[in-house]
């Protein structure tokens, strides 16, 4: 028997995740969609041949025997819309990030627990080629000791409009929405380290930069007062439990000549390029740069149908996740360490 499929929020992101399910074949079937722009959500069904649409998710959880809900809402509507799903008996697959902050991601994961039902992130750099060859360079101790790593997603004319600027909305800038994305992957290569200290700060100075042509991804919502109250640019520092540091920069808009997108990882016997995907090391008496053959690349949909085929698996008991809601939580804390270290100009502990 199929599993029953419901997707909360039908933008931009909800078509790729909707490739996901539609790969899947007669694993899965989509039986409902609803989105707070109901005329959104009729056209979303009527694109993929949806029966049931809705305006919002408690009419479509009642109605519907759902075994799967996808939300790809605005982050806003990430933990009302888990809980609600979660607490009606269904499984979730939420997009990142989790939640607005630590506290909400937490009420998501007990709710998951007290269910006993799956709680799923939308990690979806966890599922690209690139991690695997990334972890198995460093089990297998090519790099030696991994102390230090830097993340970079830097956009010069990057800021997607929309939503993405009302922190409201949003919870931040381009820490909450491309911070996100290198931090976890960091965090999920190197092996999941505790985080204990970081230091940040946040700067808009540019703004939403409207006057030239943007780059990158673009929001389909359109608010009736657009306002940009997040930062353009964030920089932290984040030390974990074994000694590592990760430095993160990321920005919607910055005065840059080249837009950045780069993972390193820096070790006692080698260094390491995620996006050149090339050995920094000695040989003999001589420095050496090893470039790594084979498709060692991330390939956003093609990953994305890894992402959902994975949550099918799970939800099924044939695989484990890959980036469960315990991870989502320390990535909220993370980053609400950030914004706070930002604020007050101090280094932040976490718990």
């Amino acid at each position: 028997m199929a599993l029953k499929v419901g997707i909360i929020g039908n933008g931009g992101i909800a078509n790729s995740h909707m490739h996901g399910y539609i790969e899947l074949g007669d694993r899965v079937e989509v039986v409902a969609c609803c989105d707070i722009n109901f005329e959104k959500a009729k056209e979303f069904a009527a694109r993929y041949g949806i029966k049931n649409v809705y305006d919002n998710c408690y009419d479509m959880l009642r109605e519907n025997q759902l075994d799967m809900a996808d939300v790809c809402t605005w982050n806003a509507a990430h933990c009302e819309c888990s809980i609600a799903a979660l607490e009606a008996g269904v499984n979730v697959l939420c997009e990142k990030p989790m939640a607005m902050n630590a506290e909400e991601a937490l009420q998501m994961k007990a709710a998951a627990d007290k269910a006993g039902k799956l709680l799923m992130l939308g990690f979806v750099r966890r599922q690209g080629d690139d991690a695997a060859h990334a972890i198995r360079l460093i089990e297998d101790g090519t790099l030696g000791d991994v102390y230090f790593a830097k993340a970079t997603y830097l956009r010069r004319c990057g800021f997607p409009g929309g939503w993405f600027g009302d922190k409201a909305l949003s919870g931040g800038g381009p820490l909450i929405d491309l911070g996100v994305h290198v931090i976890d992957l960091t965090r999920y290569i190197m092996g999941c380290p505790k985080p204990v200290s970081v230091y940040g700060a946040a700067f808009n100075k540019i703004g939403a930069r409207e006057n030239v042509p943007r780059s990158g991804w673009a929001s389909e919502t359109v608010l009736d007062k657009p306002v940009f109250n997040v930062e353009d640019l964030a920089v932290a520092m984040i030390r974990f439990d074994n000694g590592a540091v990760l430095e993160v920069e990321c920005s919607f808009n910055l005065n840059l000549k080249n837009e950045k997108g780069d993972i390193e990882f820096f070790g006692s016997k080698a260094g390491f390029s995620l996006g050149e995907f090339e050995l920094h090391t000695e040989i003999g008496h001589e420095l050496a740069d090893i470039k790594l053959y084979g498709d060692h690349r991330f390939d956003f949909q093609r990953d994305m149908d890894k992402e959902i085929k994975n949550f099918a698996d799970a939800v099924e008991g044939k695989a484990p996740c890959l980036a469960p809601a315990e991870d989502g939580v320390t990535l909220m804390k993370i980053l609400d360490a950030i914004y706070l270290s930002a604020a007050t100009g101090k280094s932040v502990d976490i718990d």
